[in-house]
């Protein structure tokens, strides 16, 4: 299955080897294959995206592509698209829409390509992806855990490889939990920067258009592409719009806020292995460079119960006035139970949460001149479905803890992959800012793939960007290793962490001037996997490091796990002779840890 992020699509395309139409057909049989997996509630048909496919390789035939080009791409069902019937999954309310929301047609414009609209929480209320009667969107990783909500079929279609990228929204963090739950990027714009015309609102002076992509790259292209103001959106506001590829930012010195303290029962669920996950995010900005500011998180936590405890929950219902009132029996249990709270709302219990917002944004406020930044986890557990049918509000109630203050306090945010528990869910981590800060958190997102490496929510490697190469290392240049600093200082940038194919050797070579080195050799047989990681740097950076290799290794092909074969270290088999056969430590990090065990304890090396 090939990969679908913008990077590898858009260099297939200018090379020729693949066309729009090629990854078109390759979707729809990619979503036949899965069957009904609840993410999608109406589709496209495909020869209708095929002919749009044929039609934007006719109009664009050489390298000048738009940024978008040959995207598929998702919409959550409660933004309109003209042609196909707005849900908000609730088949009673269907109706269908005149025109195609701005956020979408500037997506059209830039040359993506409509598969679908995809499932949610109903009326975009829950963060749970169970709150629907089309179905329930199960997590790709772990299908007994949730995906998330409640854009729960947008980040599902990206992680499982059915669309580049997926519009959601987000109001209480339905653009951030399922990015967290599904190893996906969510990018929560400020409120504001893209229009919300054409969609259905939850809390409309809340509401936000979100993007769910495979890489923060892809979803800053993305953001660039549907970004800037609508005069026929009263709550849209003239931004600054971010460029399509921000630089990953240096995150040496920048002042990060972290939670003072952070409880395992109160703020993750009694979750210990999520609250070690984003102690160890912590300690990586740390390493990095960063300058942590501890931060009182109480504040902005009271604001969160604002959302669902105070008058905003009568906004919720506002615009669904008419058909709550004469079609109650439509509604999902839970969302009826959720949204009746609104008929408590008086008038004046409305004046007493704005003023207590009000309050709260400027006991807040101060925060943000000792930070350029604040870094929170993205959900504090990974409830299953199980657990999240039985206690629909409870469990729903914990998904919002760092999530629900947001937008009432007008910040953006970046949710990113942090890493993967033993269960195979990925754990997640958010960056916010205040409103205008957009540019800053998507470098801030993009510095911090680099620094973690995983690889994309679909397994694959994410793509070098153009005038990059990847490098395999397996030895000094590892990260934590001596010559690590000489790839940094070439502007290397770490991918992947991996191993070799299993047709490799590894051997101690003979100390001479400089750190200890290991040598690669490729065999026919007898070989192993060994641990490795891949960075892609400039290409001239490349031939500037090759120059200074010194024998017996060179920069050679190095075969990966998954079979691709990229640039790195080897060494020649005759400068072997004589070495230390370490291949069965399967790697050099684990044969310098034994080694040095050994000479603490006055044993042999």
């Amino acid at each position: 299955m090939r990969s679908l992020e913008r990077t590898a699509l858009h260099r297939a395309f200018r090379a020729g080897t693949l066309t729009p139409e090629d990854v078109v057909a390759d979707v729809y049989d990619r979503i036949a294959a899965r069957g009904e997996d609840a993410v999608w509630i109406h589709l496209v048909p495909r020869e209708d995206a095929l002919a749009v496919a044929r039609d934007l390789a006719r109009r664009f035939p050489g390298p000048d592509l738009p940024p978008l080009f040959g995207l598929p791409f998702g919409v959550k069902d409660n933004v309109d698209v003209a042609g196909l019937p707005t849900t908000a999954a609730c088949a009673d309310f269907a109706y269908m829409p005149a025109e195609t929301a701005p956020v979408v047609q500037r997506a059209l414009d830039a040359g993506a390509v409509l598969i679908g609209k995809t499932n949610l929480d109903q009326f975009a209320t829950g963060l749970s992806g169970t709150r629907s009667p089309y179905g329930i969107v199960r997590n790709p990783h772990n299908p007994e855990v949730i995906s998330g909500g409640s854009s729960s079929g947008s980040a599902v279609a990206v992680a499982a490889g059915l669309v580049t990228f997926a519009i959601g929204t987000d109001t209480a963090g339905s653009g951030r939990v399922p990015a967290g739950l599904t190893g996906t990027v969510g990018v929560k714009p400020s409120r504001g920067l893209v229009s919300t015309r054409g969609i259905v609102p939850a809390c409309r002076s809340l509401d936000c258009a979100s993007v769910f992509a495979l890489t923060v790259d892809d979803g800053a292209a993305v953001l660039a592409a549907v970004a800037g103001p609508d005069a026929g959106d009263p709550f849209s506001r003239d931004l600054p719009v971010p460029t399509d590829a921000p630089p990953a930012t240096d995150l040496a010195g920048l002042r990060i806020g972290v939670p003072a303290a952070l409880d395992v029962t109160a703020d993750f669920d009694g979750d210990c292995a999520a609250a070690a996950a984003f102690a160890r995010a912590v300690e990586r900005l740390d390493r990095a460079g960063a300058r942590l500011v501890p931060v009182d998180l109480e504040p902005f936590l009271q604001v969160g119960t604002l959302l669902y405890g105070g008058p905003w929950i009568a906004e919720r219902a506002a615009g669904l006035e008419d058909f709550l009132t004469a079609r109650p029996d439509a509604l999902h249990p839970v969302t009826r139970t959720v949204l009746a709270g609104a008929s408590r709302v008086a008038g004046p219990e409305v004046f007493r949460g704005l003023h207590a917002l009000a309050a709260a944004r400027r006991r807040t406020a101060p925060v943000w001149d000792g930070v350029d930044a604040l870094l929170v986890p993205t959900a504090p557990t990974a409830p299953t479905i199980d657990r999240m049918l039985d206690d629909p509000v409870g469990a729903n109630t914990v998904l919002g803890r760092f999530t629900n203050f947001v937008n009432l306090l007008d910040l953006a945010g970046i949710a990113v992959p942090s890493e993967v528990d033993p269960d195979g869910v990925p754990i997640g981590v958010t960056f916010l800012a205040p409103s205008g800060a957009d540019a800053l958190l998507l470098g801030l997102g993009a510095a911090w793939q680099d620094a973690v490496g995983l690889p994309l929510a679909t397994g694959h490697a994410r793509a070098p960007k153009p005038h990059e190469v990847l490098l395999a290392v397996v030895g000094a240049h590892l990260e934590g290793e001596p010559l690590h600093g000489d790839l940094l200082r070439l502007g290397a940038r770490l991918s992947e962490r991996t191993t070799t194919a299993a047709e490799y050797r590894l051997y101690s070579l003979a100390r001479g001037e400089g750190p200890a080195r290991p040598g690669l050799v490729r065999v026919s047989e007898g070989g192993g996997a060994i641990e490795a990681e891949v960075y892609r740097l400039p290409v001239e950076s490349l031939g500037r490091l090759v120059t200074g290799v010194p024998a017996p290794l060179a920069i050679g092909t190095v075969r990966l796990a998954d079979g691709r074969g990229v640039p790195g270290f080897l060494c020649e088999h005759a400068g072997v002779v004589g070495s230390q056969d370490i291949s069965a430590y399967g790697g050099w990090r684990a044969f310098r840890r034994a080694s040095s065990s050994a000479r603490a304890a006055g044993a042999p090396v």
